[in-house]
């Protein structure tokens, strides 16, 4: 018995795009979107409002330029208020609480974690499906973890001496970076200096960003799109035993392109 990760009688899927910086992946998402439209006549996907919490993000010039609403909620400023540490759980799930509030008038399914830096709790996670993508393959192991995972996974890989990378779309769920994955990019080749020495940090960093930037491109921006583009047709979907499909095909480890 299969059930819909999203089911597209419910109508067109609304999707929340979340952001704390740049919002480079949310801007792919809604380009695609606006692409879909062209080629389909309606996207079976719509951004329906851009949430952030950083107010220094480029969240209110993202919607100013596709003319989305926009909601800021600097937590930084939250915690202050609270006068207690960022690392704070309790006031984490507070925050999440209200901000699942804020987005209520606009009747989301899904929350796209578009470069989203803060943890989310319970109370978001269980509001909505949400969706993130991270710049690792996170289907490799280390014995009974994932090997990549974290905010340096590019970094490591290449410590590693991986010779490829690729991106993973994944369920949001309460352990970071350990949701069920939905789709693993095509890999894209670890492009190294010559001579390169792993002890000189001015050559690791440039080289980490660089692999990173070019990862975002051909990985982050490719699967990201796609993947809500599948939820909104109804593709995904998962048994009582939480195991993922797509088209009624078993994907135990996500749809790996080629």
């Amino acid at each position: 018995m299969y059930t819909k990760l999203y089911n597209p009688d419910k109508g067109q899927m609304q999707v929340a795009g979340l952001i704390s910086g740049s919002g480079s992946n949310l801007i792919k998402i809604i380009e695609y979107e606006l692409q879909l439209n062209q080629r389909e006549t309606k996207s079976p996907y719509h951004v329906a409002v851009i949430f952030t919490d950083n107010a220094a993000s480029n969240a209110v010039q993202i919607a100013s330029k596709y003319n989305l609403p926009v909601i800021v909620r600097d937590i930084t400023s939250f915690y202050k208020a609270k006068n207690v540490p960022r690392r704070n759980m309790d006031v984490r799930a507070e925050y999440d609480t209200e901000t699942v509030k804020a987005l209520s008038p606009y009747n989301i399914e899904i929350a796209a974690f578009a470069g989203y830096m803060s943890i989310a709790t319970a109370s978001l996670i269980d509001a909505f499906l949400g969706i993130n993508v991270h710049p690792a393959d996170l289907s490799i192991m280390s014995g009974e973890k994932r090997k990549y995972t974290g905010d340096n996974a590019v970094k490591a890989a290449i410590l590693a001496g991986e010779r490829e990378l690729r991106s993973t779309t994944h369920i949001i769920e309460s352990k970071v970076d350990y949701g069920r994955i939905l789709m693993i990019s095509s890999p894209i080749t670890v492009e190294l200096p010559k001579n390169f020495d792993t002890n000189r940090d001015e050559m690791l960093i440039a080289t980490v960003t660089e692999n990173q930037s070019r990862l975002k491109k051909a990985g982050d921006w490719i699967i990201f799109p796609k993947t809500l583009e599948f939820l909104a047709e109804g593709r995904f979907a998962e048994d009582d035993q939480r195991d993922l499909y797509l088209d009624n095909n078993p994907i135990p480890q996500g749809l790996r392109l080629q």
